[in-house]
């Protein structure tokens, strides 16, 4: 097992998504929160070579090495035998429970889909098939199901294609700007924005065994050409219109959708991420050409813009600002309009964690998965109306937008961000509430929150409220900006954040902060790493990504950037304690096959039942010409060899019935 630091060109995600996410298009002089902890603690130079359990003895909040052993050992809320640590061609999950695969790419998902035929891809055959890296998934149990935890709808996301190993005859990774699209079509650019955006499937549990039910009602596709609508501040904006659309009030699909959530409504939040990749054009032609670079843009991760104007910078000026959004859809209706949903911000959305305030309003988390960008929450005008579905299904049109700033004492505070109040006025480039949202990274730098270390997925635990931020790494920090604490130069394996809550009120303007652990290896002085006691070899972690609750408030967390050339581990899926003596202990769980990534967790209501997504299998060391369709690193799930490595949704569940974990 190599104990090396990852290689940024060795990790599991394509490089074309970590082009896009890894443009670090923050020059605020806003405090980065490497500096705010160490204003917070200072440097502690004897830290430098001590484990890590002994390290967070200076954050207050941490299970210290010491203080565990002499209170005696606790008992673990997890149960099950770790994965043992490696890479391979295949998934492994824990001994005692099974993870069959669901559902992969190509699959049916509409009635009337065709099979899926590698050779033969079309747009129209790929828009009524399950589409491509799925990442979220949010479980909705069937109103009426006898059982709600063995009967429900799965929505899931459709992140991004890599048609490297998607299309033959490709040769090596086309996003790549060596290759320069070389054997890139119209077609198979349509198939790529069929093969985006999201399904909904229905799925039930008969004799242990989970089944997506055919032909079902509620089957749904939702591609790069799905109609949409634009709805709350940013609706009708001179911003927003296009050629196409001159109202500015409808578009057409939802791009690079990660993670998201499911509202207490029954509807699909699901996130546009790394937009700024499928534009195409000019910056400097652009009339908001500054703004574009505060996005990344132009990116140019996919060609669709030498085929589809709309993607094209000079030819479509304003199509870029209408993607970025959350996206708001009911999976009990497939023909109903998703909705855009402008009020809670754009920018590059990784997650929409939510949950019910005491006083009924709904709050959402959310992070800018860039490196030294923002954290957000927004809270609604209105209350939830547990016993009206229909007067929910617009709360998220009204309300306010926060940014966070973490203080060096281990407080915080939400920044507002509304029109008229501190910088956000005219005289400052904000003519009203809809150039605020529409330019939500430029607001938030108007009003110094703090630059993080890649905000990805943040989730509620729902039996504490306590808020969980998963930072993936930040390779771009300089050594002038280590800490005692966290983060690290040269930041590759990432942390997590816990915030409480003022008072226990999501609505409030203020919470508290601290660090649950700091990925890498503890047993590494070199990676300054920290974990609760008792987290073994086979247990700890680098670059947390999704973060997933189960019923009883225990956290789950999936990675995205280790190898087995690179960390000595694949990703996969840990079980991390939050609460008591051994807050902060990792067991590992789940692990994916080579080139893959983990994504999706997802429980149903019992427990009884985990869903986990596994995204772009096969990527492979480009400098061996690995990671295409002729010779990718793994032919997962299939293993033929007519067949290329297909994402797919596996179902975990505990041999002989029972809980997870």
């Amino acid at each position: 097992m190599s104990d090396a630091m990852p290689n940024p060109d060795a990790m599991s995600r394509s490089k074309a998504a970590e082009a896009a996410e890894d443009i670090g298009s923050n020059n605020s002089a806003n405090p980065t929160l490497g500096e705010i902890i160490d204003t917070r603690f200072g440097r502690r130079s004897f830290l430098r070579g001590a484990l890590a359990t002994t390290a967070i003895s200076a954050i207050p909040g941490y299970a210290l090495l010491g203080e565990a052993a002499a209170q005696g050992a606790s008992k673990s809320s997890f149960d099950f035998e770790e994965v043992p640590v490696g890479g391979d061609e295949k998934h492994h999950v824990a001994p005692g429970y099974d993870a069959d695969i669901l559902i992969r790419w190509g699959d049916p998902v509409l009635p009337g889909a065709p099979a899926f035929d590698p050779m033969k891809q079309t747009a129209a055959a790929q828009k009524m098939q399950f589409g491509y890296n799925n990442d979220f998934i949010g479980y909705l149990p069937l109103p009426g199901a006898a059982n709600g935890s063995k009967h429900g709808l799965l929505c899931v996301n459709h992140e991004y294609t890599n048609e490297e190993l998607m299309f033959p005859g490709l040769g090596g990774p086309q996003q790549h700007k060596k290759n320069m699209f070389a054997g890139m079509t119209k077609e198979l650019a349509a198939v790529e924005m069929a093969a985006h955006g999201g399904a909904v499937i229905e799925v039930k549990s008969e004799n242990g065994k989970w089944q997506v039910v055919p032909n079902s009602k509620y089957a749904r596709r939702i591609d790069a050409d799905t109609p949409m609508a634009i709805t709350g501040p940013a609706a009708g904006h001179a911003r927003m219109k296009t050629k196409a659309d001159p109202d500015g009030r409808r578009v057409l699909g939802m791009l690079n959708n990660c993670a998201g959530g499911m509202t207490p409504w029954g509807t699909w939040l699901t996130c546009e991420e790394n937009f700024n990749g499928y534009f195409w054009g000019k910056q400097d032609a652009h009339p908001e050409a500054a703004k574009l670079k505060r996005y990344g843009l132009p990116n140019g991760q996919y060609n669709w813009g030498v085929y589809f104007d709309r993607f094209d910078l000079a030819r479509e000026h304003n199509e870029v600002n209408r993607f970025g959004w959350i996206v708001e859809i009911d999976p009990l209706d497939p023909a109903s309009t998703p909705k855009k949903r402008t009020a809670l911000g754009r920018f590059k959305r990784e997650g929409a964690g939510g949950i019910t305030n005491r006083d009924g309003r709904y709050v959402v988390y959310s992070g800018d998965d860039e490196r030294f960008d923002y954290v957000y929450k927004f809270v609604t005008e209105g209350s939830v109306d547990t016993a009206n579905r229909a007067a929910n299904m617009d709360l998220l049109d009204k309300g306010t937008l926060y940014v966070a700033k973490y203080n060096a004492d281990g407080t915080g505070e939400w920044l507002p961000l509304v029109h008229g109040q501190g910088s956000l006025t005219s005289d400052k480039g904000f003519a009203s509430q809809a150039d605020v949202l529409i330019d939500t990274r430029l607001a938030g730098d108007a009003l110094g929150a703090t630059k993080m270390d890649r905000p990805e997925d943040i989730d509620v635990n729902p039996r504490t409220g306590k808020v969980y931020l998963m930072l993936t790494n930040n390779s771009r920090r300089s050594a002038q900006q280590v800490d005692a604490a966290n983060p690290r130069a040269n930041n590759r394996f990432g942390h997590i954040i816990e915030m409480t809550p003022d008072g226990g009120d999501h609505a409030s303007t203020r919470f508290g902060w601290n660090i649950l652990v700091k990925g890498g290896n503890p047993a590494d002085p070199k990676h300054e790493a920290s974990f609760g006691t008792g987290t073994t070899g086979n247990g700890w972690f680098g670059m947390p990504d999704n973060g997933a609750f189960d019923a009883r408030g225990r956290l789950w967390v999936a990675t995205d950037g280790m190898s087995k050339k690179s960390a000595g581990r694949n990703d996969g899926l840990f079980a991390v304690e939050t609460e008591g003596q051994l807050r902060g202990v990792s067991r590992g769980f789940f692990r994916v096959p080579e080139g893959a990534e983990m994504c999706g967790p997802c429980f149903t209501p019992d427990d009884e039942t985990l869903f986990l997504a596994v995204q772009h299998p096969g990527e492979g060391d480009e400098e061996a010409g690995e990671g295409t369709f002729e010779k990718p690193a793994t032919r997962w799930p299939d293993f033929r060899p007519d067949m290329p490595p297909r994402p797919s949704v596996l179902v975990v569940t505990k041999r002989g019935g029972g809980k997870i974990g």
